[in-house]
């Protein structure tokens, strides 16, 4: 069987489809910048688990932001294409079809404790352990308890087009950017009218639904991180850190607070 490479630098080098385990896991630390260039698949599911830093993943229309104590599930046999910042460090998981009851569709889940050490312990065991091991029992064991893991919707609608490309640049790169859609529309050369019923039908949100969904996915990141929330309400541009709550909880029926604590 291949050597097993228990830290790679990109998820090209490592091929787990040739493993028949159930479960296989590795970890990945970046020395530079990574961005897969093509859209790419695996027969198994895959779980992009984010231990430090900023991990995206481009699949099927959507942007999946990854941040830290969150994981996105990607189905078996779904293009993607991964970007890891250099600074990140992540943990691959791969989980044979059939082998545990996840969604048929991507979505990001949130890791309780137990799982995120379970997952962290089969990244250091070999590939090719055998049934009835103490890996395998432990394997069993994650798969089991990998399905009641919190399912969130941290993901980002994203489209070729220019217009809205160059919007998401900016709110990217800018995040208190509050730039109203009028404003947009005249930046873009185009009615306001038009630009809304454009951002409607390639996101299937309005714009400001659609850049809600962007400072979400930031905040999550930033706060996992250990950034205070009046730091991060500063950050997205709200006018005061009662109006980010508000926000934060309206999206994930949590405060800020509420919601990391629920995950320990």
């Amino acid at each position: 069987m291949p050597k097993h490479k228990k830290v790679v630098s990109s998820p090209d080098e490592f091929d787990a489809d040739i493993f028949l385990q159930p479960a296989v896991a590795l970890h990945a630390a970046p020395a530079q910048e990574y961005s897969g260039i093509m859209p790419h698949a695996h027969r198994k599911g895959q779980l992009i688990l984010s231990l430090h830093g900023a991990v995206s993943c481009e699949v099927q229309n959507a942007l999946w932001l990854v941040p830290p104590r969150h994981a996105v599930w990607i189905p078996g046999n779904t293009p993607h294409r991964c970007r890891v910042t250099n600074n990140a460090r992540t943990c691959f998981l791969f989980i044979e079809p059939g082998a545990a009851v996840m969604p048929e569709t991507c979505c990001t889940i949130a890791m309780t404790s137990l799982v995120r050490e379970l997952i962290l312990y089969l990244a250091e065991q070999e590939p090719t352990y055998s049934a009835g091991s103490k890996t395998a029992r432990l394997a069993a064991v994650l798969l089991e308890q990998l399905p009641d893991a919190p399912v969130d919707s941290l993901h980002l609608a994203i489209s070729d087009h220019p217009k809205i490309k160059q919007m998401a640049e900016t709110l990217f790169a800018v995040p208190g950017d509050r730039t109203t859609l009028q404003q947009w529309a005249s930046r873009l050369a185009t009615s306001e009218r038009s630009l809304a019923r454009m951002v409607q039908s390639e996101t299937g949100m309005s714009f400001g639904r659609w850049r809600q969904q962007l400072h979400l996915m930031i905040a999550l990141n930033e706060l996992a991180e250990g950034k205070s929330v009046q730091s991060v309400a500063g950050t997205l541009g709200y006018d005061s850190v009662s109006a980010f709550i508000t926000m934060f909880r309206k999206a994930l029926g949590k405060s800020p607070t509420q919601y990391f604590a629920s995950l320990n």
